[in-house]
């Protein structure tokens, strides 16, 4: 009973973990969306979609409405949105977002990660090849919608590749990182509910590894997750 209670806690401090970790990261995309629009949602469209991510990820209200009035303070500090890219152990090619107030700080932390778990930081751009920026809407299916026709309706406001999830019953819609202010407008103009949106970077071909193998890349991908400034990390691991 011992042994299962403590496993039990530490999936639970995990969970935990990464909950906060999430409303961290939303957290600073609200402070960015309102530094750089306004505080009210029915002017500013990227803060309007990043109130419906809080609501999906359960982010409580006083947690979202401290992250905007921390945005019109004048003493918060202006945040950067920085890119790492590198090589992982095994040749993996990683990427990493994130959304710091101290550049300095974060690429010095980040290249200690690199380099204390066999990898090596390298240059701006250099994984531009590996991976393709692509935006991600995620929205209610009511069960009327054709997913062919819909993906059809779609081409034109910037709509790639659309496919229902049958975990969330979601409606997921891929499109090119440019169409996102436009597939926006379009959903919100006729009806469609957005859940969540959000960018994602795909992979354009993948490393498949042992298990032994992609247990140490892991281990670096954790450690430079537990940085406080990284919002998302990218890898073409298979």
């Amino acid at each position: 009973m011992g042994r299962a209670f403590e496993y039990r806690k530490a999936r639970m401090f995990k969970r935990w973990d990464k909950m906060a970790k999430t409303f961290t990261r939303i957290g600073k995309d609200i402070v960015l969306a309102v530094k750089n629009g306004t505080a009210d949602p029915n002017t500013n469209a990227r803060l309007r979609v990043l109130l419906q991510n809080a609501r999906a990820a359960n982010m409580p209200k006083d947690t979202v409405e401290r992250a905007i009035k921390r945005a019109t303070s004048k003493d918060q500090e202006d945040y950067k949105e920085m890119v790492y890219e590198g090589y992982g152990p095994h040749g993996v090619a990683i990427l990493v977002e994130s959304t710091t107030d101290n550049p300095t700080r974060t690429v010095a932390n980040v290249r200690s990660y690199f380099n204390k778990l066999g990898g090596s930081l390298g240059t701006s751009g250099m994984l531009d090849f590996i991976f393709d920026r692509k935006c991600i809407f995620k929205i209610k299916n009511d069960g009327t919608k054709d997913i062919e026709e819909f993906e059809f309706e779609l081409i034109d406001v910037g709509g790639e590749e659309i496919f229902l999830d049958d975990e969330t019953n979601l409606i997921n819609i891929y499109g090119e990182f440019s169409s996102f202010g436009t597939l926006q407008h379009y959903l919100e103009e006729n009806g469609y509910e957005i859940v969540e949106a959000d960018f994602e970077r795909i992979p354009s071909d993948t490393k498949s590894l042992s298990e032994e193998e992609i247990a140490e890349v892991e281990k670096l991908i954790e450690k430079i997750e537990d940085d406080d400034d990284v919002q998302r990390v990218y890898h073409n691991m298979g």
